[in-house]
């Protein structure tokens, strides 16, 4: 009996390993989720405390983007815009860099995949070097799109197929309204569209941002003065010791190129010590607390000309 018992109350052989396998799980499911969080936690919608860039349009569609994805965004705008491509382009490439990489220019992904694109060293777009720069690599994009047999009519996931070859082909057609709502914003098709929250601005640097503009435009927006910076403002009879903003004026070849440019200056504006922008008669003023929008009121001639304000 008391053998029995013995039997009965002792380990069972199976109950050790089971308990093995179990913690083996255990830890295999934390390391995967682990590294899935790391390769997705850039792709992450933006929380709302975080700055954020919003394009309106006039029928009330809206899309957001953090300041990361937002100067990625009016760079591929600018780029397509300096190319003379319609909104349409910009369109795809943003729907392209939705899936590809929450519009982040990540120096990792699939096998050697890498950038904006994600586009591969070993299938001959570049070196990682090239396809790390954001310019570089959105040319070679746009390059392989206008090859891709009528795209700018076909529907827009499948060019962005044709160029990028997905195993997940259908994938990109869940970014498509979105890319559309700010592709109208960000190339200038809608006028006004675009605003920015303004935290904690960088330093004037108004060579800065004509350097980017030129990468981004080149002679489609161009300087009109120097870039100066005022003596101290006048406050009653006495002037104030700190010096007025320095001022840049531009003028732009489209009424387009000009929005779609202040939609670049705003995108950069903490980068580049932006505090005010000016199209024709329309202006923004960042604020840290709320997406301001623009105010003006609608001219007979459309404007060119651009003035941007930095911080003092």
């Amino acid at each position: 009996m008391a053998s029995a018992q013995r039997s009965v109350s002792g380990p069972r052989p199976w109950t050790g390993l089971l308990a093995a396998v179990i913690a083996v799980g255990l830890i295999v499911a934390a390391i995967s989720g682990w590294n899935y969080y790391q390769n997705h936690r850039h792709s992450a919608w933006p929380q709302l405390d975080r700055p954020l860039c919003q394009a309106t349009l006039a029928d009330g569609r809206t899309a957001s983007l953090d300041i990361e994805q937002a100067g990625n965004a009016s760079l591929i705008a600018g780029v397509a815009t300096a190319r003379g491509l319609a909104p349409r382009a910009t369109s795809i490439a943003l729907a392209t860099t939705f899936q590809e990489s929450g519009l982040r220019n990540l120096d990792y992904g699939d096998r050697d995949s890498l950038g904006l694109f994600q586009q591969r060293p070993s299938a001959g777009w570049g070196t990682p070097e090239q396809i790390m720069d954001p310019y570089y690599a959105t040319g070679k994009f746009f390059d392989a799109m206008v090859r891709v047999p009528n795209w700018d009519s076909t529907d827009i996931g499948q060019v962005a197929q044709a160029v990028q070859r997905s195993a997940f082909p259908e994938a990109y057609d869940q970014h498509v309204e979105r890319a559309r709502i700010l592709a109208s914003a960000l190339t200038g098709e809608t006028p006004a569209a675009w605003t920015c929250h303004l935290r904690q601005p960088g330093a004037p640097d108004p060579d800065g941002l004509v350097a980017a503009l030129n990468q981004t435009y080149g002679a489609l927006v161009f300087v009109t003065a120097p870039p100066v910076t005022p003596g101290p403002a006048s406050v009653g009879a006495a002037a104030s010791s700190s010096p007025a903003p320095a001022q840049l004026y531009l003028e732009a070849q489209t009424p387009a190129v000009a929005w779609s440019a202040a939609a670049f200056a705003q995108s950069w504006a903490a980068r580049y010590g932006l505090s005010q922008v000016q199209v024709g008669d329309w202006s923004w003023t960042g604020h840290s607390d709320v997406l301001a929008g623009w105010v003006g009121q609608p001219l007979e001639q459309e404007p060119l000309s651009l003035r941007i304000s930095f911080s003092g």
